[in-house]
This record gives C-alpha cells, structure tokens and sequence, in this order.
C-alpha cells in the first residue's frame, strides 16, 4: 500500500481529486477566457467567503521621515474588527507624480509577532530576531526598501492575526496562553527574544483554533487574509503619488501564498510575483500539508481548482512564480506539476509569454538573485 502523512488513506483521498477539477480552464469544455473566468471567479469568491473588504479605510498618518534616501511613512487604518492595521509606505526620496507600486506581502515564517518589519528597514537598529530573519530568508535584505528604491511606492502591512493584528493575551479568554502564562504576563511584557519565541509558539499551536473558530463564523482564513489585503490594496490605489493602473504584489513563502488569492481574485493587480509556494492539492494531501498555515486552505475550494490554478484566475495578466528545487515545503514534484498547469493555462489562454516559472537551487528563500529577477519582471510590466 503506498504510504503518506494520512497513512493508508492517501490514495483513496487523493483518487477523489480530479484532474483537472471542475472548473479548471484546462478542461475540454472550456474554449474561450470570457465564457469560463466569471463561473470560475465567482465560485472561488463562494468557497473563500471572504468578508467584503473596505474599500477606502480612513488612514491615519503617525510619521513621517527620511531614511537611507527613501521617504518613509508610518500609517494606519481601522478595519470593522479587531486593533488597528499599521503599516509602512516607502518611496525614493524627492519623488514627484504618479508612480507604479507594489503591494510588499510579508511572510509567516513561523513568526507571528512580527508582520511588516519582516521585509522592511526603517531605522538602522533592528531587532534581531528581524534581521536574523531577513539574513536567513531574504540574503540580508529588507526586500520591500530594494524595490522603493527603483522608483516605486511600496506598501507593507501587518495583515490578520501578524504584528499589529495579532491577537494579544488581554483579549483572550478560555484558552492557555502556554508558556507565557506562567509569568503573568500581558502583551506589553512581551519584549525579551525569549518571550517573542515562546509567544510565535503559541500562536503556531494557536492556529487550529483560529481556523475552526472562523469556519464557524462561515469564512475562512484566506478569505479574511485576502479581504485584508485587498482593503490595503485600496490604500495604496488610493493613494495621490500611485498610478492605480500600475499595481502589482509579491511576497515569500506566506506572502507568496497571499499573492496566490490577491492576484488571483483582484484584477487591480496588473503584476505578480509569487515566490516560494507553489504546489498541488494533490502534493499537499499527500507529502506536504502539515508543513503549512490554516491560511493555506480554502474547504472545497480543490474540488474547483488545482491550487495553482487559483493564481492561473488572473489571466492573461502577467505573473511570475519562483520555486526553489530544495524547499523543503513541497515536493519537486508537485512544485513542477504546478508550473505544467500553469503553463497549459497561460498558453490556451494565448497569453504563454505572460507566465514564468523559474526554478533555483536551494532551500526556502528569497535571496537576492532571484529579488532582481523579481524585480526585473515587475519593471517589465510595470514601468
């Protein structure tokens, strides 16, 4: 019997996954872009039950400064649940007019205490748990300050349940606060490398509670993610120093896998990049699903679309998708069936030259080689 993480029960759960799935563009039936993508686009919306996003949330300017020749500014916005969403927005300093911009995802990486500062610089201090993440994941670099300085306006927020948006001990009730409880103390108290650690813990452990708590509320976790970064997706248009018909988003690891749902549901997204998560249901099913967040799944969303094939919902617009040949987060295999499926999507489409999946040696990363190319693509379509 063929072995997997659900022991014998794989190839009978696997056996129910067609191939391709009901809505997939890569079916027979499916002829032309306009007479599948709506059918497509809305069941997707269906499963994700995304809270409607805010469309324009009142942002609050907290500062503003100049920092290694990139303006910066420190916002702020209050979404109809939850604390306050802050945020950063970069550009070059002296800019004038409307310029393109990217929507910078940060990851999840394990490390919930931190949202934005993942993959920015604005002080030339870090904490070093950030800059020990930014050396282990990005090659030394705060990836979104990189982009700004190539004549973009960037913009990095905290999205839900990360930095910001965390969910804080004083607002808990009827749950252990693990390892920090016995020290009494409250989210304030959280400051020391050890207390950050324990708390990124309790939040991992915390993640399964989440996401039954939100399917009992009729959403999902991506479905929130995806409302949230689509409301700050409506900062950034709305911005008077944004051409809104030049937007494009990115991100890592968890970025890459919110780059998956934003690019593949919003068409306000005219450029993406997803880096490091790339799969099949399939692969995940199988080999690879407890390597990843509850934000990953979407409940019978796989019997619709292939999980590339949520991304694939954007065509013809443009994306590129960085895989590493030794992430330990998927099987080779599985990253390069999705990279077919995306393929036979964009060129059926008549769109081949619009998609790129690009392969590198080494583990989960986003390092500089392939931050250039990523930036490189967005120039192409963005500039």
């Amino acid at each position: 019997m063929e072995k997997s993480i659900i022991g014998g029960y794989g190839p009978w759960a696997s056996s129910l996954i067609q191939d391709p799935p009901a809505l997939s563009f890569r079916r027979k039936e499916w002829k032309k872009l306009d007479a599948w993508k709506p059918g497509a686009l809305q069941k997707a919306k269906e499963l994700l039950s995304a809270p409607r996003p805010e469309k324009a949330p009142g942002v609050r300017t907290e500062k503003k400064y100049v920092f290694e020749g990139l303006e910066i500014e420190e916002i702020s916005w209050q979404l109809p649940y939850g604390r306050r969403t802050e945020a950063i927005v970069l550009k070059p300093a002296g800019a004038t007019g409307k310029l393109p911009a990217i929507l910078a995802l940060h990851d999840h990486g394990g490390k919930k205490y931190f949202g934005k500062s993942k993959i920015t610089r604005t002080a030339g201090e870090m904490h070093p748990l950030v800059r020990q993440h930014q050396e282990s994941d990005y090659g030394g670099r705060a990836w979104a300050n990189e982009m700004a300085a190539k004549g973009y306006v960037v913009l990095v927020h905290d999205t839900y349940a990360f930095g910001s948006r965390r969910v804080h001990y004083e607002d808990m009730e009827g749950i252990s606060w693990g390892a920090l409880k016995s020290g009494g103390k409250t989210d304030r108290d959280i400051v020391s490398d050890r207390d950050i650690q324990a708390y990124n813990t309790w939040a991992g452990e915390h993640e399964s509670v989440m996401a039954k708590s939100l399917f009992c509320a009729g959403t999902t976790w991506p479905g929130v993610v995806l409302s949230e970064d689509q409301a700050a997706l409506s900062v950034l248009a709305s911005r008077p120093d944004v051409d809104a018909g030049r937007l494009g988003c990115g991100g890592l690891s968890g970025g890459g896998l919110r780059t998956v749902y934003l690019a593949g549901l919003d068409p306000r997204v005219k450029c993406a990049v997803c880096v490091g998560f790339m799969t099949t249901w399939k692969d995940l099913l199988l080999s690879k699903s407890f390597t990843h967040t509850w934000m990953t799944f979407a409940p019978l969303l796989p019997a619709y679309l292939e999980f590339p094939e949520i991304l694939g919902l954007r065509v013809p617009l443009p994306v590129l998708v960085q895989n590493n040949n030794q992430d330990g987060l998927y099987t080779l295999s599985g990253m390069k069936q999705a990279d077919d499926m995306l393929s036979e999507v964009y060129r059926k489409a008549g769109a081949a030259g619009r998609y790129e999946g690009r392969f590198y040696d080494g583990p989960h990363k986003f390092d500089v080689k392939m931050q250039e190319e990523a930036f490189a693509w967005f120039d192409r379509w963005l500039s």
